[in-house]
């Protein structure tokens, strides 16, 4: 299990953010609170939410989104930040959680069409894929190297976020725990957090494709996470490179060395 010693942080404006740090790693040691934060997008965050977020001393805001999704909704400026581009998905045929998803599902014509895509599943095979991708993609190797070794090379304290700060992000976080020695259950707890902490914040969504003529229950496992989704992703590392810390050396370019290079920077003792 998870453990923790901070409090969730709130954000009024700025949905699915939380601190990496807490979990206890195999060997005892603990992740580092105040160094690496997950969030979805930026480009709502209120004046005293960037306020907050300049105040944890974030030194660089690395955005895993697509250049459309980047374009349509820039991150703001926070003060201190730097922001780092890394468009994980570059390479995807097609990239989920569009920037105008409540417009898009409050479409009756696309609702009725999305009703009937999500009712036979093929929306969660999509996820499935999406979370394969996530390891061997090109783009997404290129983006997650360039992630973990400038956070090596002194970007911290960091901040990571894609649109819904769930599956880019998602797998940010899971692998980055992982290399760092915490056990899979409490990787998944992370993981799981969205649900709790990024479905309330689209409630507007849901209601507007039920208004529409949809069923919001189909909707939950395109917009949440589900631990398959993760399965995917850690079974897609096996299937390619055998372990985790091959991933890293052979997907990432960051060999033994490197890792642990990464657990004295972000393992507490």
């Amino acid at each position: 299990m998870t453990e923790r010693s901070v409090d969730r942080l709130e954000l009024t404006t700025v949905a699915n953010f939380r601190d990496v740090g807490g979990a206890l790693t195999a060997d005892g040691r603990r992740v580092a609170i105040g160094r690496v934060f997950r969030s979805a997008a930026l480009h709502d965050a209120s004046d005293a939410d960037r306020a907050f977020l300049s105040g944890l001393d974030i030194r660089t805001v690395f955005d895993l989104r697509s250049v459309a999704e980047t374009d349509a909704e820039p991150d703001p400026t926070i003060d201190g930040a730097v922001g780092v581009h890394l468009d994980v998905l570059a390479d995807a045929e097609t990239v989920s959680a569009p920037a105008n998803l409540d417009k898009v599902l409050s479409d009756p014509e696309t609702v009725a069409a999305a009703n009937e895509k999500l009712a036979d599943g093929s929306g969660v095979e999509h996820m499935y894929g999406a979370y394969r991708d996530l390891v061997n993609l090109p783009s997404a190797q290129k983006s997650y190297q360039g992630l973990f070794t400038r956070l090596l090379d002194g970007a911290a304290p960091a901040l990571f976020h894609c649109t819904a700060g769930k599956d880019r992000t998602g797998w940010a976080a899971a692998s980055f725990l992982t290399i760092l020695g915490v056990d899979r259950d409490a990787v998944y707890d992370d993981y799981l957090l969205t649900n709790d902490m990024f479905l309330p914040a689209i409630r507007h969504v849901f209601d507007g494709f039920e208004a529409a003529g949809g069923d919001p229950d189909l909707l939950r496992p395109l917009l949440g996470v589900q631990a398959a989704y993760l399965d995917a992703a850690f079974a897609e590392v096996e299937d390619q490179f055998g372990t985790v810390e091959n991933y890293f050396a052979e997907g990432l370019g960051i060999d033994a060395d490197g890792q642990r290079a990464l657990r004295d920077k972000f393992l507490d003792a």
